[in-house]
């Protein structure tokens, strides 16, 4: 079948499933643990067959991504599933401007040149160990996924990765070398971990949050985020160095003529321009509001978005960016696409349609134990991760996961944190993350090869996962049911 029959046949599939669902009788209720019934309205088998449509197109890619979530917010008007003002409210809600925020400072450390100088700094620190330098290379990735975006933090770390190889040399038979296989799929492991850490990380951090209030009402601060997942994503980080030094050990112990090179390369930026002094210390301010909310209370009503985009209007006033900047360097169908997610999560639970799917499911674990419910969530959401946008893979799965925990007495925290910790391993196919994409660019490794490594890393996370439900997370006051 040609590329054109393949994408023709998944735009129909999805266009069936949509009918198939609007189309279909009505569904009987879903009946829960105490006998109550729960009714599917038409809205709500609707919002099931759109789910199905714009997850297929999503997964497929036939159309680009951020035009699939456009079109979820067209079908729901066009078909009466939520009336318009709510179908696109969604794309402008505070979450998706935090995401855009996030990303425009990621854009700005890269431009300014801040990235750049603290990864030289770091190769001149850890000098030409090959196993420090593949740590130093780690955690200055996980770092800089703290504050940026880990899409832009691995565009940043590609050109220097490559300086790295080339000093280190080929194998004699020309081959890739172990080396360069930790090396890069490392970097695409570490993004991930490194950038559950905090809620600038990745898109799926604030959208994780952002259906959590709207499900429980409760907001999530931003010290309070990263007081529960930072730990687990430096545990990850490590345990990945240590895994892959296993699995391709280097063959050289030492890269001669590192360490020069990265102070030669630092010494041609010159001494740290009034320019990156300047965007580092709107972001620590940006940064320290966002942690001094869950202490002071004037700051407790304020939007997470509003640092984020205060220091991009400044960055906008004082011309360190500029509209092409705007126009050329913000992936726009990424922004949409988080839009687009927001839009089918709360469609799918304002309709009814999650609560009476959690209902249906629920009737499958009613006798399991609350740990295989949990585990079974975040597997699901693992797995998914690995096939579809991490901000598709939340939306589908936070919805329905809240509701049965409700019924099962489960934290609805745990969910949270579970979830979106998973959420950011995509570590089994390259179509899971962009790090993962821009790694294999390197051409160091095979997809077989990054499958293979990604089996045990996987669950080596899972196992982590439990390890936090039983230890940390208890310390920190998130106990695993609800007293």
């Amino acid at each position: 079948m040609s590329q054109s029959a393949k994408r023709t046949f998944f735009i129909l599939l999805g266009i069936a499933l949509f009918f198939v669902f609007y189309l279909a009788p009505q569904f009987g209720p879903a009946i829960d643990p105490s006998g109550k019934a729960f009714e599917l309205s038409q809205q709500g088998k609707a919002a099931i067959g759109l789910f199905l449509l714009a997850g297929i197109w999503w997964v497929f890619e036939v159309i680009p991504i951020g035009v699939t979530a456009i079109a979820i917010g067209v079908i729901q008007a066009l078909f009466l599933i939520r009336p318009a003002k709510d179908a696109f409210k969604d794309f402008m809600d505070p979450t998706v401007l935090f995401i855009l925020g996030s990303l425009m400072i990621g854009l700005v450390f890269t431009k300014s040149g801040i990235t750049k100088r603290m990864a030289y700094k770091m190769l001149d620190v850890v000098g030409e160990d090959t196993r420090k330098i593949l740590l130093g290379v780690f955690v200055i990735t996980a770092l800089l996924t703290h504050i940026m975006a880990h899409t832009a933090v691995a565009a940043t770390m590609f050109p220097i990765m490559i300086t790295i190889l080339a000093l280190y040399g080929e194998s004699p038979d020309g081959r890739p070398t172990k080396f360069g296989k930790a090396l890069f799929i490392g970097m695409a492991y570490t993004a991930g971990a490194g950038s559950i850490c905090t809620l600038l990380g990745g898109a799926r951090n604030p959208a994780a949050v952002g259906f959590y209030k709207e499900f429980t009402g409760i907001d999530v601060s931003f010290l309070e985020f990263s007081l529960h997942m930072a730990p687990f994503g430096w545990i990850t980080v490590f345990l990945i160095w240590a895994l892959l030094l296993f699995v391709y050990k280097p063959e050289k112990d030492r890269i001669v003529g590192l360490r020069e090179k990265a102070q030669a390369e630092y010494a041609k930026m010159g001494p740290i321009s009034k320019q990156e002094i300047f965007v580092g210390m709107v972001v620590f301010c940006a940064l320290a509001m966002l942690i001094l909310q869950a202490t002071i209370p004037a700051l407790k009503s304020m939007d997470r978005a509003v640092p984020l985009l205060l220091a991009t209007i400044l960055f906008f006033l004082t011309k360190v960016l500029t509209v092409e900047d705007l126009e050329k360097r913000i992936p726009w169908n990424i922004v949409l696409l988080f839009s687009g997610a927001m839009s089918i999560g709360f469609c799918l639970w304002q309709t009814g349609a999650a609560e009476w799917l959690a209902v249906k499911w629920l009737g499958l674990l009613v006798n399991a134990h609350w740990l295989v419910f949990v585990v079974g969530i975040c597997f699901l959401v693992l797995i998914l991760t690995n096939f579809i946008m991490n901000v598709a893979a939340i939306a589908i799965t936070m919805p329905i996961a809240l509701v049965i925990a409700g019924y099962m007495g489960v934290n609805p925290e745990l969910i949270l944190y579970g979830a979106t910790a998973m959420a950011g391993m995509p570590m089994l196919l390259l179509i899971g993350a962009a790090p993962n994409a821009m790694a294999y660019e390197s051409k160091q490794f095979t997809t077989g090869e990054f499958f293979k490594s990604g089996i045990p890393a996987s669950a080596m996370v899972l196992c982590l996962l439990v390890l936090m439900i039983f230890t940390y997370w208890p310390l920190v006051g998130m106990s695993a049911l609800v007293q």
